[in-house]
């Protein structure tokens, strides 16, 4: 088993550039009860991302969008033992359950590295009719000026935002800036005040910075 893991983890890491493991990760899986699962999604995703390479942009966002939502729902209370974490594309195919965020998380990353620009990237903060707490989604602009598609761990149907009119959304951000929408399209630019726990930045920082 150790030597299978450990071409595994090679083979995902060499077509996954954006994922890279530690000889800490490796560690954690390996001691893992769970690691035949997690070697299995990283597996699974390194073949996602050679099977959709030549696919159109609808169909690369519907597998993605898919492939994700394929992971079970957990809130951060029951997992972590607080009520908010932010996860991490690689902590979340690791731990193989999270909430609205951890999804959204990894589905921006994961389009990135299968050929998506940040710049029609967007996580979307949401209020859909009938819930009482805030979800978060992932928007595509195939440009600024136009409705964007959504990736929602509620759906496997990725469709515009006009298709979906119980999200009512609150504000769009990326790594470079943060708008508020009007009539489904991109409005005014606004600053989010994340407050003292800066979730977005801090994530940011693990990805880039500590390789997390």
């Amino acid at each position: 088993m150790k030597t299978i893991i450990s071409i595994l983890l090679i083979s995902t890491l060499i077509y996954g550039k954006s994922i890279e493991f530690t000889s800490a990760d490796i560690e954690k899986i390996k001691a893992s009860p769970n690691k035949n699962a997690i070697v299995i999604r990283f597996k699974n995703y390194q073949n996602l991302k050679k099977k959709i390479k030549n696919y159109s942009m609808i169909r690369k966002l519907s597998h993605i969008n898919s492939f994700f939502n394929n992971i079970l729902p957990q809130q951060d209370q029951q997992k972590y033992g607080i009520s908010d974490h932010w996860s991490t594309r690689k902590e979340f195919i690791i731990q193989g359950r999270g909430d609205c965020e951890d999804y959204t998380i990894a589905k921006y990353f994961s389009l990135i590295e299968n050929g998506f620009s940040k710049d029609n990237l967007f996580l979307a903060v949401v209020k859909v009719e009938g819930r009482s707490t805030e979800h978060m989604v992932l928007f595509y602009f195939k440009s600024r000026d136009k409705i964007p598609y959504v990736l929602d761990n509620l759906s496997f149907k990725v469709i515009p935002l006009n298709r979906r009119p119980k999200l009512n959304v609150k504000f769009i951000f990326n790594e470079k800036e943060s708008f508020l929408m009007t009539d489904y399209k991109i409005g005014k630019k606004v600053n989010v005040n994340w407050g003292e726990d800066d979730k977005w930045n801090n994530l940011l920082k693990r990805v880039y910075t500590n390789k997390e």
